[in-house]
């Protein structure tokens, strides 16, 4: 009797299948089980993955097989890899220190610029289109004057809801500003936690028809 691929991997699938849907009940050992062989299966592809796609093809080979210019390019980034596996003990740390200030910097500048150009200035950008009524001529004005309003509004009202200032005189209009942008948050969040559980429905939803794809293809075959 032969065994095949597909025969093993329905196997193990219906059986992480269950333990995971044993959280179901309660926290048990067999849910943990499954969660540390994922997390380890994980890793070990991230690891894979990193060691092949970074280490081997972006340092190893150029600094083996380029030029001198990539090669002295490649010291850089050699060095700081180098200085940041001193973080591993603690007698070494203060070597990675600026490596680690370096790596945060430059994320947090990439943070920055990122919901700047890519959220902030379009959504004013937008805002301010949805005034431009000559190129909306397909839809009535109202209608288009009322979104834009409501739009205005939400993005505006959101963003005085994050404010740390002191209230001066007008801290009752601002009050009103704040309750008004947790309204649109509030939506916003309500939004977000229906997708995500539609998304959780539709994966138990597919982890059912597998399970019960599975017992068909099984009873069949014996």
């Amino acid at each position: 009797m032969t065994i095949s691929t597909d025969l093993i991997t329905g196997i193990l699938g219906f059986v992480f299948t269950l333990l995971v849907l044993s959280y179901l009940v309660e926290d048990n050992p067999l849910f943990r089980v499954a969660v540390h062989i994922f997390v380890g299966l994980s890793a070990g592809y991230v690891a894979v993955v990193v060691w092949q796609q970074v280490i081997i093809s972006k340092l190893l080979v150029p600094m083996l097989m380029g030029d001198w210019l990539q090669r002295a390019f490649l010291l850089i980034p050699l060095l700081m890899s180098i200085l940041l596996l001193g973080k591993m003990s603690p007698r070494y740390q203060a070597f990675g220190r600026p490596v680690v200030a370096f790596l945060v910097g430059a994320g947090a500048a990439v943070a920055i610029g990122g919901a700047l150009l890519g959220t902030l200035l379009p959504q004013i950008q937008a805002s301010i289109a949805l005034f431009d009524f000559s190129a909306t001529n397909a839809r009535p004005l109202t209608e288009t004057l009322t979104e834009a309003i409501f739009i205005l509004l939400g993005t505006v009202s959101t963003l005085a809801y994050f404010q740390f200032t002191v209230r001066g005189k007008s801290g009752k209009r601002n009050a009103l500003l704040t309750i008004v942008g947790q309204v649109f948050i509030a939506i916003t969040f309500g939004v977000l936690f229906a997708g995500a559980l539609t998304a959780a429905l539709t994966a138990l939803i597919d982890r059912v028809a597998f399970l019960v794809q599975f017992f068909d293809t099984i009873f069949f075959s014996l």
